[in-house]
């Protein structure tokens, strides 16, 4: 039986700023995923910012870099973001999960989902960004980040585009970009582009 990890509570610093939580992520040990991954992959922005985006985990581009959200599908935020009328440098980015969980096929990286298990250990790293930055809205960029962010699963069709309360925190919950990538070149991307773009004014208003 594989040993209960305790999750990455013991090494956030208590009451740290943005600058102090990037210091000490790299030496996160809250899970296993820090081992085959390159490096953590923590977050983009300053605080305090109006919005918090929030993913699901780094992929193959944002591992080997070190910066979230500069693969295909933050090419795909980056213009669904321009759409709405949000400057990329007016939200603070981030993940559910801080290190890429993949599958090697031959040569290839194959991005894996992070189990309910690795975004609740990873959880003491959101919450003290939310802390840190202190954002008028969340919005959670996939189902992933929405179990992060509301602590519960939820069916994006039946919520996005609404601002749900009762939180400590506004959250919008919208369909990650890099669902919209298989949709490219075919049927069905500009209604889901469509969609996302709606879901980011949204939030962006709400924030206001």
């Amino acid at each position: 039986m594989a040993t209960q990890r305790p999750g990455a509570q013991e090494w956030v610093p208590p009451d740290g700023d943005v600058t102090a939580l990037r210091a000490a992520a790299p030496g996160c040990r809250g899970c296993e995923l820090w081992a085959d991954a390159t490096q953590v992959v923590f977050s983009a922005g300053d605080a305090p910012a109006r919005l918090v985006l929030v993913g699901e985990q780094p992929g193959d581009r944002e591992d080997r870099t070190g910066e979230p959200f500069v693969g295909p599908a933050g090419r795909v935020l980056d213009e669904a973001l321009a759409a709405a009328g949000i400057a990329r440098e007016e939200a603070y980015l981030t993940n559910a999960v801080k290190h890429f969980r993949f599958e090697e096929r031959g040569k290839r990286r194959i991005h894996k989902k992070p189990g309910v298990a690795h975004v609740r250990a990873c959880h003491p790293w959101l919450a003290a960004e939310l802390a840190a930055v202190r954002p008028g809205v969340v919005v959670c960029l996939g189902a992933t980040a929405a179990r992060a962010v509301l602590d519960r699963a939820v069916k994006i069709n039946e919520v996005r585009g609404t601002v749900l309360s009762g939180g400590e925190v506004p959250v919008v919950v919208t369909t990650h970009p890099s669902a919209l990538l298989r949709l490219r070149g075919q049927g069905g991307w500009d209604a889901a582009f469509a969609e996302l773009v709606a879901d980011l004014r949204t939030a962006r208003d709400a924030a206001r």
